[in-house]
């Protein structure tokens, strides 16, 4: 049995992500608040704000992992906040970090044992893993923070036989990004204009990436940019 193990597959490039996996006979589990709608998905209810949660959840995935013959742990969900420096309250970032690297660092701890041999842990970063914008100061530190897990993750296996990526969208259609930019079609135009196609990315691009990474441990270790050629600015 093939699993994949996919964090917010309820919409997005998670959902996206899922599709994918199914089309290719992998038994798929959802971890998220949202249950997924594709058919053959698992819903595991799992809020990873909470520890207690994410123990539960793991046990219940932890029945099926000891069958696996190779399994890929997809870490796709982030919380995404507009903050900057001067008013991002502690708290706040606590609980940003608490969703996007210590959820990670959980879900690892709990399953990495459990992964055969031919196993891929994935990291969904974004272009904002490596640099920054004004307004999304808790997410940009959150997303640097993944990077560098990613990498510390790829020192930590070696010889396991397991290998690791991030995978870095560019400016994708989804709920997320539709959230945190408003309704404002001018808005949605000028961000589509940032790369070279002149549109938001479609969140099955990035799925058929996130295929390719688990099925190609050649790329142990890499970020994998996927923006269609962001103009630098």
């Amino acid at each position: 049995m093939k699993v994949a193990i996919i964090t917010g597959a309820s919409v997005g490039i998670g959902s996206a992500a899922a599709q994918t996996f199914r089309n290719e006979g992998f038994s798929v589990f959802n971890l998220a608040r949202r249950e997924c709608t594709i058919d053959g998905v698992t819903s595991i209810f799992c809020d990873l704000s909470n520890q207690a949660s994410i123990d539960a959840a793991c046990d219940t995935l932890k029945e099926a992992l000891p069958d696996c013959s190779e399994a890929t742990l997809i870490h796709n969900a982030s919380q995404m906040k507009k903050d900057s420096v001067d008013n991002c309250s502690s708290d706040s970032l606590n609980q940003v970090m608490a969703t996007n690297v210590v959820a990670v660092n959980s879900l690892n701890q709990h399953l990495l044992p459990l992964m055969p041999a031919s196993s891929s842990i994935l990291y969904i970063g974004s272009t904002l893993s490596e640099k920054a914008v004004p307004g999304s100061f808790s997410y940009v530190i959150s997303k640097h923070a993944q990077l560098g897990m990613m990498r510390a993750t790829c020192q930590d296996l070696m010889g396991s036989g397991l290998h690791t990526a991030m995978i870095c969208p560019g400016f994708t259609d989804t709920e997320m990004l539709r959230t945190h930019l408003g309704t404002d079609p001018a808005i949605e135009a000028g961000v589509a204009a940032m790369n070279s196609f002149n549109r938001l990315i479609e969140p099955e691009e990035i799925a058929e990436l996130i295929r390719w990474a688990h099925h190609n441990p050649v790329i142990n270790g890499a970020v994998l940019h996927a923006n269609l050629g962001q103009k630098e600015s």
